[in-house]
């Protein structure tokens, strides 16, 4: 007789959200065959899953939860993207001495923390993105999304199935206004720092009968070495991709480049247990389109407005799912059907500390029925 799992699945409460889950009742270091089993479903069906009061959950704990969704695969999703000096990831992250899978990001000053010493963190601030910023005088009352993305290096690595986050300290403070600004009077209250999500699968939903064709059956190149290639370029104020302006790296002045690593995915990725499409593209890094006839777009100003063109409905307010962090929250998130975004500013002197793992995929992502017959 099976053993039945002792968690329970709470979907999140919301009109117009439709992903997002509570797991109650789960022993994470000590996950049997059924728990893992409940978990994944509530993931794969809910997107974003949170356990609460994870306190004493140590980094190793975190790692084996991750990995039991890739069990093959121990490196971490963005390979040696974070040894690159010039690459924009580089200042945000802390590799754990004695996990090395597992990331420290956060802000304020650390004297210790899981073998790091004396470390200062530092909350990405949309003013290092983004071309047109906020005002120093609305920075406290005002935020952006940083940077629309999945978690992925996008060269050699196939991207991370699922990330985990760990919030370990949180200053809780005032909420604040986040603006679009991008001609539409778009915004929404969210908590500062909270990390944000939008579901691919809805932004799918969204799209024309015409424009879902188009992206079942087109895949997306992204830039070789691509947080390097866009280091000098800026952001879109809503986040969601980057300007025009002819700031990328050329080739020449990225590392080598071995051509059978540069990245070609599918643009729509398939859920694992649902069968649903999501619309999954990290619209900063994408380089080219390649089309169901053939024709491939290489105008990148083109590219970048076809893919906002797509993307931009399914970051309405309404639709985004902002977390409310408290100490001891652990997120698990479907890094193959939502996008996510850093949102918030921090004084230099307050103190955040989160721990954040994700494992690159044995394979590419599931594709749709188009491209992967």
């Amino acid at each position: 007789m099976a053993i039945q799992s002792k968690i329970t699945v709470h979907p999140l409460a919301s009109s117009t959200i439709d992903f997002g889950a509570e797991i109650r009742h789960a022993d994470l270091e000590n996950i049997t065959p059924s728990d893992f089993e409940v978990i994944r479903r509530a993931l794969y069906e809910n997107q974003v899953v949170i356990f609460k009061n994870q306190q004493h959950l140590p980094p190793s704990a975190q790692y084996e939860l991750t990995r039991l969704f890739d069990p093959t695969v121990q490196s971490y999703g963005h390979g040696k993207t974070l040894d690159a000096k010039k690459s924009i990831l580089h200042p945000d992250l802390k590799t754990i001495p004695h996990q090395p899978q597992v990331q420290v990001i956060g802000n304020g000053p650390v004297a210790e923390f899981e073998g790091l010493k004396d470390i200062t963190l530092k909350h990405p601030h949309h003013r290092t993105f983004h071309r047109d910023v906020i005002s120093d005088e609305d920075d406290r009352e005002s935020t952006r999304f940083y940077r629309w993305h999945i978690d992925a290096a996008l060269y050699d690595l196939h991207p991370p199935r699922v990330t985990s986050l760990m919030a370990v300290q949180v200053p809780k403070t005032e909420y604040q206004t986040l603006r679009y600004d991008d001609g539409s009077d778009d915004e929404l209250r969210v908590p500062r720092g909270s990390t944000v999500f939008v579901s691919s699968y809805r932004m799918y939903d969204l799209l024309s009968e015409e424009d879902k064709h188009f992206a079942r059956t087109t895949r997306v190149q992204y830039a070789p070495h691509p947080y390097i290639w866009m280091s000098g370029a800026k952001s879109k104020t809503d986040g969601l991709g980057l300007l025009s302006e002819g700031l990328e790296l050329p080739y020449e002045q990225l590392p080598p480049i071995e051509q059978e690593k540069v990245k070609i995915l599918p643009m729509c990725w398939r859920n694992p247990v649902t069968g649903k499409l999501a619309l999954q593209v990290h619209p900063s890094a994408v380089e080219k389109l390649h089309l169901e006839d053939g024709t491939v777009i290489d105008d990148l100003a083109e590219v970048r407005r076809i893919v906002h063109r797509l993307q931009r409905p399914g970051i309405a307010p309404e639709l985004v799912y902002a977390v409310d962090w408290e100490e001891g929250d652990l997120a698990l998130f479907n890094n193959h059907g939502v996008l996510h975004s850093v949102t918030g500013s921090f004084k230099p002197e307050e103190v955040r500390v989160f721990r954040q793992c994700n494992l690159a995929s044995s394979e590419a992502p599931l594709a749709p029925v188009e491209i992967a017959a």
